[in-house]
């Protein structure tokens, strides 16, 4: 294997954290293709000793590794790098262990998505988890991991935070908007629809096949812990504070976001001005795909990979901005954007493993 300077390396060796869960899953699935790296270990509390290949039948011959306890002595210790497919409160009490190794990590939940205490705070405070951060001193540490925003720094850093799915799909959305000041900050609405997946794999009365089926329904109005990081990365890019509108809903899918976001432009902003803007800012953004409302986007467009889709709107009656923003939740919004984080900060090509079309239909 060479890396992008022509010096040969071996594979980098990864141990997954979580590999039971959906976020596991959908890193396993990926590396089965990835050409640079090697899984070497997958932990979990649950189901130990159990092939992965027993849980999930389609990784069958892909990946038949035992899932190995937390504490298991025979646990790899010569990892690369470690992915915490994991609950918040997990990453930020087990991820010192890792870098006192030497061992890269790049963690799933919001644990390290902030990197300060404060901030961490006020996401911590809306999801239960009042009581604080247990590492408190890595946060300064710590990046972001949103590759198109934050490129430079995941490539010279050993702890990413990876973003949350909504997030995601909103900031990659207004990204460009609010760079080239094209909207106004205060009229900013993300109104986002995701799949059941995005609830995890653990079993909820409220996730229930019949409580679900042709039902959708709007949840944590105006209090989603996801607003804090998008607030944060548009403000640090606007260099102002920003608040934004926000309202997350389940429909009756099992993965994918369609959020529709709603600004008004500024005074002689048009379409074509807008386009020209979003092409711009993301030009060297592989995973990043830009339409005009000729091209309407689905869901299904973007399942199964690592693309977000971002189709341009603007009601000339009004003067407002419609951006759509589609994501996989599962990919792009977790384990693609991880895979894609562990390429940066190893020197691969960004797009290994993860340069493929979805899955259709």
């Amino acid at each position: 294997m060479c890396n992008l300077w022509g010096f040969q390396m071996e594979k980098i060796k990864i141990g997954i954290i979580g590999a039971g869960g959906y976020g596991g899953c959908g890193a396993i699935e990926l590396f089965y293709s990835h050409p640079n790296a090697e899984i070497r270990a997958l932990i979990d509390k649950q189901d130990v000793d159990k092939s992965i290949s027993d849980l999930y039948p389609h990784l069958k011959g892909f990946c038949d590794l035992p899932l190995m306890a937390p504490d298991d002595p025979d646990c790899p210790e010569d990892l690369d790098v470690v992915f915490f497919a994991t609950p918040d409160g997990v990453g930020q009490k087990e991820a010192p262990l890792w870098l006192d190794k030497g061992v890269k990590v790049i963690d799933f939940s919001g644990d390290f998505r902030f990197n300060d205490l404060e901030t961490y705070m006020g996401y911590a405070d809306r999801i239960g988890r009042s009581q604080g951060h247990v590492s408190p001193k890595l946060l300064p540490r710590s990046v972001y991991g949103l590759a198109e925003l934050h490129r430079k720094e995941i490539a010279s850093s050993d702890l990413v935070g990876n973003p949350g799915c909504f997030a995601v799909s909103c900031i990659l959305g207004l990204s460009p908007a609010i760079d080239s000041m094209l909207i106004e900050p205060e009229s900013i609405i993300c109104d986002a629809k995701t799949g059941v997946s995005g609830a995890g794999k653990t079993p909820n009365a409220t996730f229930h096949y019949p409580a679900r089926y042709e039902s959708m329904n709007a949840y944590k109005i105006s209090g989603h812990q996801h607003v804090y990081e998008i607030e944060r990365e548009l403000g640090i890019l606007g260099g102002q504070e920003i608040k934004i509108t926000f309202t997350p809903h389940v429909v009756p899918l099992c993965r994918g976001i369609l959020t529709t976001i709603y600004a008004q432009l500024r005074g002689g902003q048009d379409l074509k001005g807008v386009e020209e803007a979003y092409r711009a800012f993301y030009k060297d953004d592989l995973f990043v795909r830009i339409f005009g409302p000729l091209e309407p986007q689905g869901s299904v467009n973007v399942r199964g990979s690592n693309f977000c889709n971002i189709s341009l709107n603007v009601d000339e009656r009004t003067g407002r901005l419609i951006v759509v923003s589609l994501i996989d939740n599962l990919v792009k919004g977790q384990a693609g954007s991880a895979v894609q984080n562990m390429n940066i900060m190893f020197g691969l090509e960004e797009a290994s493993g993860l340069l493929h079309p979805g899955v259709y239909p």
